[in-house]
């Protein structure tokens, strides 16, 4: 047993040291809040290395899922944080990186969920015209801050979600019909319905097959009502991936290539 605590007490200082420099990477994004009246929105500012303020940069918003909801504006980076921290992202695309954190109570989207009480299965009835929750309208109230607090590029204003967050990225967009180059929804789903709102914005939508919280059946439904309004959109399905198939897509060696090709024209 002697010979083990060398051993043991390396993975403890080496877990430390590991804790140490995530926390330390997660500070290089800002904590923030957006209060309006009753109602705040906690988001993490990530700017770009070697930021200007007087120059534009693309922005992109981040939306996550149900887990992450709360007040204390550190879980929603749990999942996608670190992506943006790495060098071969940060350096060859320089940009503003919102994460706001949906409140414990709301959810992004306008969404029915109701839960089988012998299976535990849980099916999604997604709202057409209802309006907005509180935290979408926040995160709309978000957006006019940024963009009234930071020179961006607005042919280049993208969003992102996972889960709930790829429930809300169709929302959003649906809110914001002409606001967004480009979008990713990644495991989430939303009315057919609303597609045409949805189709000046070039989508990319992932999902995995093998789901069972949220069925692949809303991507496909999503995807297929997109091409038939007319819009850009990628849709790849992974056969052997669950929910988490986010870990998949942000895998995808071409994906912020394909972010960031992506412009609207502002004119």
């Amino acid at each position: 047993m002697k010979k083990m605590w060398p051993v043991i007490l390396l993975l403890i200082a080496t877990s430390f040291i590991t804790m140490q420099v995530l926390a330390q990477d997660y500070r290089a994004y800002k904590k923030e809040q957006l209060t309006i009246g009753t109602d705040s929105l906690p988001y993490r500012i990530l700017l770009p290395l070697h930021y200007a303020p007087g120059e534009q940069y693309p922005v992109i918003f981040f939306l996550h899922g149900a887990g992450e909801r709360g007040n204390d504006n550190e879980k929603q980076l749990i999942h996608v944080g670190k992506l943006f921290l790495k060098d071969s992202v940060r350096k060859k695309y320089p940009a503003i990186i919102i994460f706001p954190q949906c409140p414990e109570d709301s959810y992004w989207s306008n969404v029915l969920i109701d839960t089988d009480s012998a299976t535990q299965k849980r099916s999604f009835h997604f709202s057409v015209d209802e309006p907005p929750t509180i935290a979408m309208q926040m995160l709309i109230n978000l957006i006019d801050h940024i963009e009234n607090n930071y020179k961006i590029k607005k042919e280049q204003v993208y969003v992102m979600g996972l889960s709930m967050g790829g429930m809300g990225t169709f929302e959003l967009v649906k809110r914001k019909p002409d606001f967004f180059a480009a979008a990713i929804s990644i495991c989430g789903g939303a009315n057919p319905l609303t597609a045409p709102l949805l189709s000046h914005t070039r989508w990319w939508i992932f999902h995995g097959a093998k789901d069972n919280v949220v069925s692949p059946e809303h991507s496909v439904t999503m995807a297929g009502a997109l091409q038939k309004a007319g819009a850009d959109v990628k849709f790849t399905l992974y056969p052997q991936a669950n929910h988490n198939s986010w870990d998949n897509a942000f895998a995808e060696p071409v994906l912020f290539n394909w972010v960031f090709q992506n412009k609207k024209d502002v004119r």
